[in-house]
């Protein structure tokens, strides 16, 4: 919930200070104050600021929560808690005076072990005890093991720090908290601040020299660009498959009756059947080769392609299809020079969001049995949390899919410049 808060805050601060102080500075003529022409694509156009802001804060962000040595201290959210503190427990035994303790806490980085340190155990039944713990984790005070009388006298822990408590609550106390297992031994937490756990969320620079390092070591026999390699090349081939079976059913569904009558129960059946569940019955049809893959991802595109071609042909204004009847035109030209030009737009958003959904299903496409791809990668590292390779592959597969995606912009651009003009 913080992250979310200050991600706002900051994008709140950015908009007022970019949009009124910095660009509303400018002279404001009839022009800029017209409003947006909707339907228009070109009317509404990504602020250039707000990219790079956007940005910026993501790793800004990223930074602030790992504790990262790129951002300076003042700028990191709290850290967990490292040093050595102590809380008092006081112990009671029937027919007795409560005695008082106090317990010594070591709290050490995961990856530099500490002992518990030697105490003075004092005077009373009630002794003075020490733990050693890692940060983020949380330890149990065995605080009768050294007791001169223990639960089996009748001790027991009544409160914390002068704070009563009984099993199940919890006492906060100077850098972290203690439990009351339901046994009555007490359980110290250590603050565990706002940062996350490396484990969790890895800092930026620990990614990179990960990625330096499979970049010119491999991972598992195959280098980098090899993964990345294999996984473009399923994507790519399930989704031109996907395009070549896709765009002409569409265009038969929205030209025919009978085509759109025979296939639309199955296309909209299909359509929203996410190709993760299709991965059993494709295993079995067509095993865990290179080819089970490929099909997979030619499902994911198919639908896709084909409901974008069909909503693309249907889309087509019927007053251009008399039009250009009128003017004497074939079938054929009819297809050629009005239909196919008015529904390539729906085809190339289709075919952008194909492209999308086929990088996501190629990581699950490449868990059967697969020794190269990005997706391997991710799955394989998961396994033995290692966290900073599994970030490393989805930002790899997110950079080439918004490569992709912004080939596939300038191509329409280029092919489809009538686009939002019509």
């Amino acid at each position: 919930m913080i992250p979310l808060i200050i991600y706002v805050l900051i994008f709140v601060v950015a908009f007022v200070v970019v949009t009124k102080v910095v660009e509303g500075r400018g002279t404001k003529d009839y022009n800029s104050l017209k409003t947006v022409t909707f339907g228009d694509e070109s009317a509404v156009k990504p602020n250039r600021a707000a990219g790079i802001i956007s940005i910026l804060t993501i790793f800004l962000m990223w930074g602030m929560f790992t504790g990262s040595s790129l951002l300076p201290s003042f700028l990191h959210a709290p850290a967990p808690f490292v040093g050595t503190t102590t809380f008092t427990y006081t112990a009671q035994v029937e027919g007795q005076a409560p005695d008082d303790a106090t317990v010594t806490v070591i709290v050490h980085p995961r990856g530099e072990p500490a002992d518990a340190p030697e105490i003075e155990p004092g005077e009373g039944f009630a002794k003075n005890d020490s733990i050693a713990i890692a940060q983020w984790r949380t330890g149990l005070v065995a605080v009768d093991r050294n007791d001169e009388l223990t639960k089996k006298d009748g001790a027991r822990v009544i409160a914390i720090n002068g704070k009563k408590i009984a099993p199940g609550q919890t006492v906060a106390t100077d850098n972290g908290s203690v439990t009351l297992s339901d046994k009555g031994t007490p359980n110290f937490a250590p603050s565990k601040g706002w940062q996350m756990q490396p484990l969790y969320l890895p800092s930026p620079e620990e990614v990179w020299t990960r990625s330096v390092q499979i970049a010119s070591e491999g991972f598992r026999n195959f280098t980098l660009l090899e993964h990345l390699g294999y996984s473009l090349f399923r994507v790519i081939v399930g989704f031109l498959l996907g395009a070549v079976v896709g765009i002409p059913l569409g265009y038969a569904m929205g030209l025919s009756n009978w085509f759109r009558g025979w296939f639309d129960p199955i296309v909209e059946f299909m359509r929203p059947v996410p190709p993760l569940a299709l991965i059993p019955l494709v295993i079995i049809w067509f095993g865990i080769g290179e080819g089970g893959k490929i099909i997979l991802l030619f499902l994911a595109a198919l639908w896709i392609m084909a409901i974008a071609a069909r909503s693309g042909v249907s889309g087509v204004k019927i007053s251009k299809v008399h039009a250009a009847y009128s003017l004497g035109a074939s079938k054929w030209q009819i297809m050629r020079h009005v239909i196919i030009p008015n529904s390539l737009p729906e085809i190339f958003t289709g075919a952008r969001v194909a492209m999308g959904v086929c990088w996501g299903t190629v990581v699950a496409a490449e868990l059967v049995a697969a020794e190269q791809g990005a997706g391997m990668m991710i799955m394989t590292a998961s396994k033995f949390q290692n966290t900073d390779i599994v970030i490393m592959g989805i930002i790899l597969i997110g950079v080439i899919g918004f490569g992709i995606d912004m080939l596939m912009r300038a191509a329409e651009r280029f092919l489809v410049p009538w686009k939002g003009k019509g």
